[in-house]
């Protein structure tokens, strides 16, 4: 199966130095995460569901914005939340 929300996709602004002490709805909470994700439409940065909140994963039921992208270094993967798929964002400016 293949990603059919790709053209939803916005620029968003790069949200990895912005964000790097940490997923802000979970600093503000006084609580832990583990990665963090952000969302190709609208630049929302929220943890993974490893963590005990899973902010990505809510922003996505409360918004619909289907697709999301792993903020740690080194990965280029995301994730559409709709048709349940991983997909390679090499090259994802």
């Amino acid at each position: 199966m293949t990603c059919h929300h790709f053209e939803e996709i916005k620029k968003v602004p790069s949200s990895k130095a912005s964000y790097a002490k940490g997923c802000p709805e979970c600093l503000a909470m006084g609580s832990s995460w583990v990665h963090l994700r952000e969302c190709l439409i609208c630049g929302h940065v929220g943890c993974c569901d490893s963590s005990p909140n899973k902010h990505a994963t809510r922003h996505y039921h409360s918004s619909k914005h289907p697709i999301m992208r792993s903020l740690e270094p080194g990965e280029s993967w995301g994730w559409c939340f709709v048709d349940e798929v991983t997909t390679d964002l090499t090259g994802l400016a």
